[in-house]
């Protein structure tokens, strides 16, 4: 082969390759996080996560909000519910003598719906879903 086969070649691969770069960025999820409602300031386990058995659902709601919540079609008695009012944190681990023993490996569906407590009514609802091992 000649000197210009091959730089015609490394051109061409180079080509590719700056293409390929910039088709990765293009199509690759954005990473951006999914717009919480303005009540919810965070939730554990993530959306899509795999966690292991032990994890704890962990919900912080703006003060001054309350929460029902169900997870696998189950609702929570508030009493399973560890509350901390002023900072908004609802805690709820499985232990057994819960609605929810332990966690099942598999997929599990987690669904709030929350209000004000006091005041005017700011109804609302979130649901994702993680997976345990």
């Amino acid at each position: 082969m000649t000197a210009t086969r091959y730089r015609v070649i490394l051109s061409i691969l180079g080509v590719l390759l700056a293409l390929l770069a910039v088709g990765a960025v293009i199509l690759a999820p954005s990473g951006d996080v999914t717009e919480l409602p303005a009540a919810v300031e965070r939730y554990s386990p993530a959306d899509g996560a795999i966690v292991q058995r032990q994890t704890a659902l962990e919900i912080v709601l703006a003060p001054g909000y309350g929460l029902t919540l169900e997870v696998d079609g189950v609702v929570i008695p508030a009493a399973e519910i560890e509350v901390t009012e002023q900072t908004g944190r609802h805690v709820f681990r499985p232990e057994a003598w819960k609605s929810i023993p332990e966690w099942v490996p598999g997929f599990h569906v987690v669904e709030i719906t929350f209000d004000r407590t006091s005041g005017l009514p700011d109804p609302g609802s979130l649901r994702w879903s993680f997976r345990t091992q």
